[in-house]
């Protein structure tokens, strides 16, 4: 659940109530829904809510396609999340049953990749950001 730490400190703007929301949609609580859409309204506006909830909805349904169609993770996110799935007991789905097992040896590799993941993003970023002033805004 939403502790208020990583929204608090991502710098998106209104990002605890973004958080209470899609952990609303996601739930099962009508009424944590029914509060979590009136502070979103609130605080983030009609449009932008609608945009929030549009976003959430889109995940959803890629995530809906992607099991249907019994894609299996790629091995550097089979690698990386699996610590995540197991925490969340993605394994229940049958959906799972196309990604192949983490191996003996794989496993300490998705350690290292997941230490090394914040750094790696943070330098993409970094590279992304400069190409971007040099170029000018991406269409």
């Amino acid at each position: 659940m939403n502790d208020g730490k990583a929204a608090s400190a991502s710098g998106v703007a209104h990002a605890d109530a973004l958080v209470v929301l899609a952990e609303a949609l996601a739930g099962e609580d009508e009424a944590a829904l029914v509060e979590a859409r009136r502070r979103a309204i609130d605080e983030l506006g009609a449009e932008a809510f609608v945009d929030a909830v549009a976003v959430a909805s889109n995940f959803e349904r890629m995530v809906r396609i992607a099991d249907g169609t019994g894609i299996p993770l790629d091995t550097p996110v089979n690698l990386v999340s699996e610590d995540v799935r197991d925490e969340l007991n993605l394994g229940r789905f049958a959906a799972a049953a196309h990604t192949p097992g983490v191996s003996a040896w794989q496993r300490p590799l998705g350690r290292v990749l997941r230490r090394l993941m914040p750094r790696i993003l943070k330098l993409v970023g970094a590279r992304m950001a400069r190409a971007e002033d040099q170029s000018g805004p991406r269409a």
